[in-house]
Formats: C-alpha cells, structure tokens, sequence
C-alpha cells in the first residue's frame, strides 16, 4: 500500500491507501476529492489538477509535453502542479502530499 494526503483548499488532511499502479486521479476520487478527471486520463483536459508538495515534486517522473500544454490551461497553476492521472503510485512514493487547489473544477457536484 501507498500512503498518500491530500490536502484539501481549507487545509483539511484527508489520508489516503493505495496500491501500487494505481493512478492518483484514482485514489483522490475514492477519497472524496474534487478531482473531476473528465478525460478519464486521456490528457484531454486540465480538471485532475494538483499540486504537489515541493519536497515530492522532484521525486515523481517529469511530466511530458503533453501533460504541460493541458496544465497551461488549469486554474492556479504553481511550480509543482501535475496531473493526477498522471502520477501512477509507486512504493517510492509512500508518504506523498498533494494539494488539492481551490480552482478545483468539480462539474460532477462532489
């Protein structure tokens, strides 16, 4: 299993299990999180925006060209923003803080 927390615009931690392969889009969603992912991990759209906490940032493998043009189009974009469907949980990565931005588009009401 994989630790993650997820940090919500109020500063809520919301703690999170999930397996290795598992997308982070995936586990954020099963937690209640507003992460929309209308694409479905196709890198289509920019509604699974996160942000990572700077001291995870360098440890996930870097985003494509693909990946940086759909956030170009996310609302409050920092430094360490990813797409969650992006990030595929990885035993490296347990212990993972991610930040889920206020700009958070949630069409789906959750």
């Amino acid at each position: 299993m994989v630790s993650v927390t997820f940090v919500t615009s109020q500063g809520e931690k919301i703690a999170a299990q999930g397996e290795v392969g598992q997308r982070l889009l995936e586990l954020g969603q099963a937690r209640g999180m507003p992460l929309e992912g209308t694409c479905e991990g196709q890198m289509a759209c920019s509604t699974c925006h996160v942000i990572i906490a700077g001291d995870w940032f360098d440890r996930l493998p870097a985003a494509v060209d693909d990946e940086e043009d759909m956030l170009d189009l996310a609302a409050g974009v920092t430094r360490t923003s990813r797409l969650s469907c992006q990030i595929e949980l990885t035993e490296a990565l347990d212990g993972l803080v991610v930040h889920v931005p206020a700009e958070a588009r949630d069409m789906q009401g959750r």
